[in-house]
């Protein structure tokens, strides 16, 4: 049985890799000058998925997110970055799990569907279920700052 110090150091790999998919995904969106303008790469986007919705949800979308599509455009960006950048340092992993897990959530939701899995949803699936052992392991227990945390409070550290 391989024991944890091993175990561990792949956690920290596999929430390094996890982050730097995170990070790969905002970068489109930092760079990009047009993502958060009213009718620029996140309003077209988010029209476009909202197409496939109905009920609460599309509701939603059309009667508060596209209005104020700056302010959301601004939230994905800067959450899929801070989320990239505290799984690849290891801080609060298992909080950058769960908020990343619900990022993706929200992607599907606003796509009108879960169950399909063309190539984009496939990605989708794959950064949720990749991100969600984040928040489900002790991935940051092991070269990240989770694990100097822990060790200040005398403890094995939050994530």
């Amino acid at each position: 049985m391989a024991d944890f110090k091993n175990s561990g150091a792949w956690l920290a790999v596999f929430r390094v890799l996890t982050g730097a998919i995170w990070l790969d995904h905002a970068y489109g969106k930092l760079t990009d000058p047009q993502w958060a303008l009213p009718n620029g790469t996140c309003y077209q986007i988010l029209t476009g998925m909202s197409n496939g919705t109905s009920g609460i949800y599309h509701d939603f979308v059309t009667g508060v997110a596209l209005p104020n599509i700056g302010l959301f455009a601004n939230l994905v960006m800067w959450g899929e970055t801070l989320v990239g950048v505290s799984l690849v340092l290891g801080l609060f992993s298992r909080f950058a799990g769960i908020a990343g897990f619900l990022l993706v959530l929200q992607y599907f939701a606003a796509k009108g569907g879960f169950a399909h899995l063309d190539a984009y949803g496939g990605l989708e699936t794959t950064t949720a279920l990749l991100t969600v052992i984040n928040f489900a392991l002790p991935t940051g227990t092991v070269f990240g700052f989770d694990a100097l945390i822990g060790r200040r409070k005398g403890g094995r550290g939050p994530g």
